[in-house]
């Protein structure tokens, strides 16, 4: 099993990601934001219909494309551009220091404590008939797989291939995609619970849930 407790003594010491806000295209870069420490939002609503803060605006030909932050957090850092200067795509031009969530860290422990299942190549996948209707009417922890099992679909340039699991047995305690959804090569798809360590990560989970202090 996990070490649970050192590893939540490792995320603590750095409670948080940075994040390089990158120029999208090229043109003459207009700060809206000047000072570091400056708080900002990140992308939020039902569909991630609203942008996030408005950090700058990229300027071509007379038009401005405005730039937003891309998750919730404070600006830690400029990269040494002027207003008005030139950048071409993929100038690096500011640094946002994001605190983890609660949920954040717990996806961080449970990508460490459990069998990951990982896409074996790039392409949209889908539980087979069987264990969609399961996930969907109990929840992906009612479903238990073993080595084997065949559990998805893969579908990728007009064919579907069933894909069968490899791992240990046990529960599908984590999901990490959506049923149609693109996913590249080596990503994750399901995070697997062996039953005799069930007990032993809703433990965890309820811990962090407990004693996480989210930053502002």
């Amino acid at each position: 099993m996990l070490d649970i407790k050192t590893l939540l003594e490792d995320i603590k010491k750095a409670p948080y990601r940075e994040l390089t806000v990158f120029a999208p295209h090229s043109g003459n870069i207009e700060f809206v934001l000047k000072d570091v420490g400056t708080k900002v939002k990140g992308v939020s609503g039902t569909w991630k219909e609203k942008p996030g803060t408005l950090l700058a605006y990229l300027v071509r030909e007379g038009n401005k494309k405005p730039i937003f932050a891309p998750e919730k957090g404070e600006v830690v850092e400029f990269c040494g551009l002027k207003d008005g200067q030139f950048v071409q795509a993929g100038t690096p031009l500011l640094k946002i220091r994001h605190f983890l969530t609660r949920q954040e860290v717990i996806d961080i422990i449970l990508q460490k404590a459990l069998s990951l299942f990982l896409a074996p190549e790039k392409g949209k996948y889908y539980f087979v008939s069987d264990v969609d209707r399961k996930i969907k009417s109990k929840g992906c922890q009612a479903v238990n797989v073993k080595e084997g099992d065949e559990i998805l679909i893969l579908s990728r340039m007009k064919r579907e291939t069933i894909i069968p699991y490899q791992g240990p047995e046990g529960i599908i305690y984590a999901l990490y995609f959506k049923p149609g959804q693109s996913v590249d090569a080596a990503q994750p798809l399901i995070g697997v619970c062996p039953q005799n360590q069930l007990e032993q990560i809703k433990d965890v989970v309820a811990r962090i849930q407990t004693e996480w202090e989210e930053g502002e």
